[in-house]
């Protein structure tokens, strides 16, 4: 399962669907929502290919401490803000891929500051790249 949501969380990063990815290794989405969902053994001659065509290392599927690589090993805690590490959240993984897409600076630097009013707004005070209660 965890191998799997390592999976899902680089192919959102990416931008990639299900299946786009499954066209590259020559599956069908169906078969990717299987191994993303855990349902699917992934063979290691399957993640080595997968490696290759999300662009990480086969490390990277088994790594749930990297904070640069956040994890999305769970489904979404009941309550988002139970979870003590950020970098654990599948939330995180979205947030970055979305990030990711806003090619227009001007866009991208007002999508940064509407993020950092919410954090302030919810009581969060921002420092550097670390929030901490305020």
């Amino acid at each position: 399962m965890h191998v799997g949501a390592r999976i899902r969380l680089r192919r959102n990063m990416l931008g990639l669907s299900q299946g786009k990815l499954g066209q590259a290794v020559g599956l069908t989405f169906q078969q990717i929502q299987k191994y993303e969902r855990g349902t699917t053994r992934v063979g290691a001659s399957r993640l080595h290919e997968f490696s290759q065509i999300l662009d990480v290392p086969v490390s990277f599927f088994f790594d749930a401490t990297d904070p640069v690589h956040a994890s999305a090993e769970a489904a979404e805690p009941a309550d988002v803000s139970a979870c003590s590490d950020p970098f654990q959240r599948e939330e995180t993984g979205e947030l970055i891929a979305a990030t990711i897409a806003i090619t227009n600076p001007t866009l991208l630097r007002r999508f940064f500051d509407l993020a950092k009013e919410l954090a302030r707004g919810s009581g969060q005070e921002l420092t550097g790249n670390r929030r901490r209660s305020g």
